[in-house]
């Protein structure tokens, strides 16, 4: 950079001058630093709401399967017997009479003992039949009680089995062994490596299946409490202290409480975009102010899309079921409306919602997807194209800021070399003077 010599001879500030210049000269610079921060702010606002499509689009999506039309709320009129509902579950009501509930094959060894007494005879080994052909020997490792009980608990042994040393007295215990699992082909002998009893035999609490009476001549049996799919989609689970004879009613109603409550959501949700939308495109008229996104065709199109996946495109209405656009431009949902639809024609309310009818909820997310997918949504083309513009405009202010680094060195030097000319000037005038002024004078 040339040294500057401010109005060392011209009595000029010429730094002043020059600032005043630069500022002048790098205001297509300032323009352009200017539309950056508005389409920054643009990409913000659509970012935005780009973030919100995708979540209308997931909720719409979700609605849109028929699986979600099938929601039911199912009831026990007795504490011990639970009912689930899962995919495929009906209305049904059933009248559910417990006559045996599941029970794990337990054995409680007759003679006790201290854990370091061996009890396991002449060997360390026994024998465990699960009465499944394969009778498995365990090592005890030293043959007392208590490594008895660890051999049966270890998890590497898998014996299907839990072990306890109960105490009976000061240093007394009696083993007791009882299946994991509950039902009738849970039981199992314990016995020493030759066949002898263990611990002086046991007493049998056999194991037992759980088994319900649903009335007109049919039973359910199963191994466990729970009667998984008792009925498509209805699981039966009782409680290990239901008393034999218990009656409860089941009974399992469609929920349309839950239904018409999903529907609302996705039409608030649907309206809250649409007011997002126009709450970044207004303009105002008292600030005169537009908003962020206020022109953006890509916004406007998705406004429009949205507001058209009201109608079926088959010249019917979903008026029926409770959905119509105002006259403000929002979709309305009358609960009332929906609810009664629902009752009277539960299949064909669904399939004027679902994918498999080209339905609302259908309509909806495909709008939601065209604009938010990540790769050919047009919010997301939109965002990736306002980001290019973007680094091309950071180019060019880069490119004015060295072509205004030049521009101030060009004009520090040429202000230098006019204070460097005007100062030589000076010092020839006043050597010209002072030359002058020691001439003779001609007076005579």
């Amino acid at each position: 950079m040339a040294a500057s010599i401010s109005g060392l001879a011209s009595g000029l500030d010429s730094a002043t001058i020059i600032t005043q210049l630069m500022q002048l000269e790098a205001a297509p610079q300032t323009r352009l630093e200017s539309r950056v921060t508005t389409e920054q702010s643009v990409v913000t606002a659509l970012q935005s709401l780009n973030t919100k499509v995708a979540l209308l689009r997931s909720k719409s999506e979700a609605l849109a399967k028929e699986a979600a039309w099938s929601p039911v709320t199912a009831t026990s009129s007795h504490a011990s017997i639970s009912v689930k509902t899962g995919a495929g579950a009906g209305p049904t009501n059933l009248s559910v009479t417990v006559t045996s509930v599941a029970q794990t094959h337990r054995v409680g060894f007759n003679d006790a003992a201290a854990l370091t007494d061996v009890v396991t005879g002449g060997s360390t080994t026994v024998r465990l039949d699960r009465f499944d052909g394969s009778p498995v020997e365990l090592d005890t490792g030293d043959g007392t009680l208590a490594g008895l009980v660890a051999a049966i608990n270890d998890p590497e042994n898998a014996t299907g089995l839990r072990a306890s040393a109960v105490k009976v007295a000061d240093g007394s215990y009696r083993l007791l062994v009882e299946s994991v699992a509950t039902g009738a082909a849970q039981d199992f002998e314990l016995t020493a490596q030759n066949g002898d009893p263990l611990l002086g035999g046991g007493t049998v609490r056999a194991g037992t299946d759980a088994a319900i009476d649903l009335g007109s001549g049919i039973t359910a049996s199963s191994s466990s409490n729970t009667f998984t799919d008792l009925v498509p989609g209805i699981s039966i689970t009782l409680a290990a202290t239901t008393t034999i004879g218990t009656t409860s009613s089941v009974s399992v109603a469609r929920d349309t409480t839950s239904l018409a409550a999903s529907v609302q959501g996705l039409v608030s949700d649907l309206n809250a975009l649409l007011t997002d939308i126009d709450t970044q495109s207004a303009y105002n008229a008292t600030t005169k102010k537009a908003g962020t996104l206020t022109g953006d065709a890509t916004v406007r199109s998705l406004r429009s899309a949205l507001l058209d996946a009201v109608y079926p495109g088959d010249g019917s209405s979903m008026a029926g079921l409770g959905i119509q656009v105002t006259r403000e431009g929002k979709v309305q949902f009358d609960q009332t409306a929906f609810s009664q639809a629902y009752a009277a024609d539960p299949v064909g309310v669904a399939e004027r919602f679902t994918t498999s009818g080209n339905g609302f909820a259908d309509r909806v997310a495909k709008v939601a997807k065209g604009a938010s997918d990540a790769t050919e949504g047009t919010l997301t083309s939109a965002i990736t194209g306002r980001r290019a513009g973007i680094t091309r405009l950071q180019d060019s202010i880069e490119d004015w800021d060295r072509r205004l680094e030049l521009r101030r060195t060009t004009l520090e030097r040429q202000f230098t070399a006019l204070e460097t000319a005007l100062s030589t000037m000076s010092n020839q005038s006043s050597w010209l003077t002072g030359q002058l002024a020691s001439l003779p004078s001609n007076n005579q």
